[in-house]
């Protein structure tokens, strides 16, 4: 997680980036109008398969977030 600071930032706080919160929605997005379009088509099997590879791919995205967090946090105590 990139943190900026500077003159964005109200009173000199870090700002925390959200590209990844830009890049859920964006799947999200993308991943309900193939769905629907699939649905439309009558291929409600894939349009389900459809939805747990959306969930698969958002939930590898919070994974990295969640290991840099860490990673963070070891660095900070020392651990």
């Amino acid at each position: 997680m990139k943190l900026k600071t500077g003159d964005g930032a109200k009173g000199g706080k870090a700002v925390p980036d959200i590209n990844l919160i830009f890049k859920i929605a964006g799947v999200g997005i993308l991943i309900s109008v193939l769905n629907m379009v699939l649905k439309q088509a009558g291929k409600e099997e894939q349009a389900q398969m459809l939805t747990l590879v959306g969930v698969i791919v958002v939930l590898f995205m919070v994974i990295q977030l969640i290991q840099r967090l860490f990673t963070e946090v070891r660095a900070v105590f020392g651990l």
